[in-house]
């Protein structure tokens, strides 16, 4: 059946639900239906794909993981010099190591193997390898996991309520 965008109160993107879960806040009250698919779960009860809870919630922020799998993704799979998009990526300290460079979201970026090795021990400057885009650290964790259920196409109702994340 699918998942549900949960938008704050004030239209905010707050989390992925299942469907189930959506449904029982919609009974109980405790959120509306924004958007539906056109499929019921009852012959009067579309089923949500989106629906924004009733009070305003507040979150606190959530320091989003450096980890290879979130660099990757960050990076939309692709060599950030020179825009390879296969399986062979591998990690790429913009500043290396050996001149202090640290693992922060500002100074690694995906390379294949064959950039990796090509820019060595250097500065993108120096090696004449200008980075595709910069380096930065996601804005929201929900951002993510949106972004996942975008690209598969089977959520575009959710693309007005998570421009910008």
């Amino acid at each position: 059946m699918g998942k549900v965008l949960v938008l704050n109160a004030s239209y905010e993107p707050l989390n992925i639900t299942s469907w189930r879960r959506a449904v029982v806040l919609l009974i109980k009250g405790k959120a509306e239906r924004v958007e539906h698919n056109g499929k019921f779960l009852y012959s009067e009860f579309p089923l949500p794909t989106v629906i924004r809870l009733r009070h305003y919630v507040r979150v606190p922020y959530k320091e989003i993981p450096l980890t290879r799998r979130n660099i990757l993704h960050r990076d939309g799979h692709t060599c950030q010099y020179c825009g390879y998009t296969g399986d062979e990526l591998t990690l790429d300290h913009v500043l290396p190591r050996s001149r202090r460079g640290g693992d922060t979201w500002d100074n690694i970026v995906t390379a294949c193997v064959r950039c990796n090795v090509k820019k060595g021990n250097r500065t993108p400057h120096e090696a004449n390898m200008p980075l595709r885009h910069p380096p930065r650290q996601p804005y929201s964790s929900l951002y993510f996991e949106v972004s996942k259920h975008l690209k598969s196409g089977l959520h575009q109702e959710w693309q007005k309520y998570v421009i910008g994340l």
